[in-house]
């Protein structure tokens, strides 16, 4: 492995932590401060933890049985997702990018990280891609676009303060 790797996964954690601090913040407030609902890690893990059963859809996942952990699961998964993103913005724009960040990437990776949701998590969990099935698609959509926005704008922060705390 070469240093560039490791440097990239390393400083992977820090700013994908941090990164997804910030979505998290950002959704306290939103519950909050504008009532909208938040996120259920729960059902995230719920969702994984029947996967090594062999079922990867449901209809919807609410109904499904509990997972045993699935909370820990959920955050863990949510967590690890975060740091993986941060991982991919690393790769893509190299380590160099966390020593002087800029927005503009951050803000792409976080944009392009709603495939996940979108053709993911929520056809698997029963909500049909980009969320289509659910009551209202377009604030279920925009609310999941605020939400990674947000974990962009996370990206660009978490890369300035680590590269502010790794300065030589």
């Amino acid at each position: 492995m070469g240093e560039e790797t490791k440097e990239v996964l390393l400083l992977a954690l820090p700013v994908g932590i941090g990164a997804t601090i910030v979505m998290d913040l950002v959704g306290i407030f939103r519950g909050k401060v504008l009532k909208q609902p938040a996120a259920d890690y729960g059902l995230v893990g719920r969702w994984l933890g029947h996967m090594p059963r062999g079922i990867f859809v449901h209809r919807p996942i609410g109904k499904s049985p509990p997972v045993a952990g699935e909370r820990i699961i959920g955050w863990a998964a949510h967590y690890l997702t975060g740091i993986a993103f941060a991982a991919i913005l690393l790769a893509l724009f190299g380590a160099q990018w966390a020593r002087h960040p800029t927005l503009l990437p951050a803000a792409m990776v976080g944009v392009g990280s709603l495939a996940a949701p979108f053709l993911l998590m929520q056809p698997g969990m029963g909500q049909g891609i980009a969320a289509r099935l659910t009551p209202k698609p377009w604030p279920a959509r925009a609310r999941s676009l605020i939400t990674h926005l947000s974990f962009g704008l996370g990206l660009y922060a978490a890369g300035r303060l680590t590269a502010a705390l790794t300065a030589q």
